[in-house]
This record gives C-alpha cells, structure tokens and sequence, in this order.
C-alpha cells in the first residue's frame, strides 16, 4: 500500500479514523454512505484494497453492520461508520452482536437530529442513543474523542478492546471533530493489536461461551474446524438457545461484568486546569475544545475554573466526576443537545454543587462566549 500523505499532516477527523483503522488491521468494511461520516467510507474504499482488504457499500445500514457481523465472525477484523439515522437504523443488528459476543467497530460521527435531521451540522444527540438504543440491559465501551489526533488514536484503542472484550465498540464523534482538519503526527510503528484469541483444546471439547476469570469467551473461527451455533437469543456454553431463568441471568451480567471490570483500564478523563479550580465546566468532543478558551477567559479574570472532560463515555466515569467535583463551588454542563449527559452527570455531583447548563441544539457549535457566560452565572458574577 502507497503511503498517501507523511507522518505529520494537515488531517481530518474522519481521515484519521480511517487511518488508524488501516494502520490497526482493519480488513473489512461494509457501509453505507451518510453524511458526515461518507469521508471514512470514501477512505477506507479507495485504500483498503491496496492492503488486500474487502470494502462493500451495501444497500443500508441494516445489511452494513449485518455484513460487518459476518466478516468478524469469520476471522476479519471488521468496522463500518454511519451517523445518527443510520445508527438507528444498526441497533438491532447491535444489540446481536453485544449478545453473541462479536467483536467490531462501530463509528457514529453525530449530527443534529432527530430523524434525518440537518445533514451537515453538528450535534451530540446520539449520546443516549450509544448507550441504550439497543433493547435489552446491553452494555459496550463507548469513546468519544475531542481533536483529529485523539480520533486516530481511540480508534485504534476501540479495535483493541473490541478484540480483548468480544464486543462491539463504539467511536462517537461530533461532525466539529469529523470535519475539523489539523496537524497531526502519526506514530512512526504500527499499533500492534493482538491477535484474535483462538481456542486451545480439541473440537470435540470446545464450548464457545465457556470463558475463564476475565469472562470473556474464546469464539473459534466461522469455518475452522471447531463448528458451533451463534444467536441473539439467550444461550448456553454451547450456543444453544435456552430459556433457564438462571442461564439468562449468568449471562447477560457476565456481558455486563466482563466491560465494568475493565473500565479502569479504559482511557481516562482529562482534567484540564482543574486543579485548584472553584468551578467546573463539564462537556465532551468538539464543545470541550470551546470550554477551553472558556476557561482561559475565565482564569484572566480571577475566576478559577478547569474542565472535566469524559474520553470513555460509556461506561460513564461517574467515579472520577464525583471525585473531581468534591468541594467544588459549581459546574457548568455543556452539551449539543437537551442535556442528555447531563442526565447522568447529575447522579455523581455533590447535592451542595451549583449547575447552570450550557445547552445548544440547533445544529451550531457552542461558543466559548456563552461557556464563559454560563461560568459567570454559575459564579454569581451576573
């Protein structure tokens, strides 16, 4: 494969995410073009099959993350990439495969909504959408990232615990990172994921869903010689659909337990200017970079204030948000949407902590003005 541009480069967000998934062994890619997300498909359609890989634009997002399914299960490393009404339209194949425990990478690049929305503006309504679109208690590692170079660098963390959780992972990005071009210096080596993991013992002894203390099972190569059954139904070691009350109940927290054990080894939360801070602003992807300047402001007018900024957003990191809001005079919560993480952000601040929410959703990017307007008002400084 030709190398299309240096090591340091003027990049977009949704060029690095495809990128990286070449750089990480992507093999696969079905999707269907949506905008703001059609650069990643244009990308991985033009150079995936210099590397000897498979690009297929199917006919929707149905049959996309259904093909995706597929090809992981057959042994590829497998992705595809949407927006919010096509990532509508992949949850029910989603909630598939968090149940069958297939392992791929899933990129929503979020404009605002709801239906089909205004295509070219961005938004964060998906927010909930990553969390519980799917029916069902399903659970997966969601990662939201704030600059082109971040972009890059958690796709290639979503395929790993993809590949170390057999699970679905999910990129959720705003159209200000997937359209926002800057400089960025790629890594000179290749990030060296691990292979997938291949069962040990003899087919005549190998159950699928067993799995050892990390409570992740070792799925066997579709068409390998060890043959088993797959489902979205809820199953036994085998495979097989069962209806026990108590092998549903193993199972589905098993799926829950083998993502919350490890989400301290998830990327953590960055905590800019946050130490000796009196406020908080919280917020996420392309808005962080605005509470930046926000808090710049701020700091040169005696107003102490630092950001809290959520890397994994699901499992949500309501640990590290209590912790860094302890004594904390108050927080400024800011989103494009009507506060859906906020939702959740309330369950881990101290009661005694001021909030004023710096909501937008009308498809424009928040200013850095109306953050440190919020964070006047939140001081009392209005």
């Amino acid at each position: 494969m030709s190398d299309p541009t240096p090591l340091a480069s003027l990049m977009q967000g949704n060029e690095a995410v495809a990128r990286a998934a070449l750089a990480a062994g992507v093999s696969f890619y079905a999707g269907y073009p949506i905008t703001p997300s059609t650069e990643i498909a244009e990308y991985m359609a033009r150079y995936l099959p210099e590397v000897g890989g498979i690009f297929i634009q199917m006919e929707d997002e149905i049959s996309s993350l259904a093909a995706v399914i597929g090809a992981s299960v057959a042994g590829s490393r497998a992705m595809t990439a949407t927006s919010g009404p096509g990532f509508s339209l992949m949850q029910e194949n989603l909630g598939f495969a968090v149940m069958a425990e297939v392992p791929l990478l899933l990129v929503n690049v979020m404009r605002q909504g709801p239906s089909t929305g205004m295509p070219t503006a961005p938004g964060q309504g998906d927010v909930m959408q990553a969390r519980w679109g799917s029916h069902g208690d399903r659970l997966l590692p969601v990662f939201v990232p704030a600059t082109v170079s971040e972009a890059y660098d958690l796709t290639i963390t979503a395929l790993r615990w993809s590949e170390e959780l057999s699970t679905p992972v999910v990129l959720l990005m705003d159209e200000v990172v997937g359209h926002l071009r800057e400089r960025v210096v790629l890594p000179p080596q290749r990030p060296a994921l691990p292979a997938r993991r291949q069962p040990a013992c003899p087919p005549e002894e190998y159950l699928p869903y067993r799995t050892g203390e990390d409570g992740v099972p070792v799925l066997a190569t579709f068409g390998s010689e060890y043959r088993y059954n797959i489902t979205g139904l809820v199953h036994d070691q085998r495979g097989l659909p069962s209806n026990s009350p108590r092998v549903a109940e193993d199972l589905l927290r098993r799926l829950r337990k083998k993502i919350v054990y490890r989400m301290d080894d998830f990327p953590p939360p960055e905590m800019y200017q946050s130490e000796g801070a009196e406020y908080l602003v919280i917020a996420y992807g392309g808005v962080a970079r605005a509470a930046r300047q926000a808090v710049r402001q701020a700091r040169q007018e005696g107003l102490a204030a630092g950001i809290f900024r959520p890397v994994t957003l699901w499992p949500f990191p309501g640990e590290q948000l209590a912790a860094a809001a302890a004594g904390k005079k108050g927080v400024v919560i800011a989103e494009m949407n009507d506060g859906q993480l906020a939702v959740e952000i309330e369950r881990w601040l101290p009661p005694e902590c001021r909030r004023v929410y710096c909501l937008k959703n009308c498809g424009e990017l928040i200013a850095p003005t109306e953050i440190f307007s919020a964070l006047r008002e939140v001081a009392g400084r209005v």
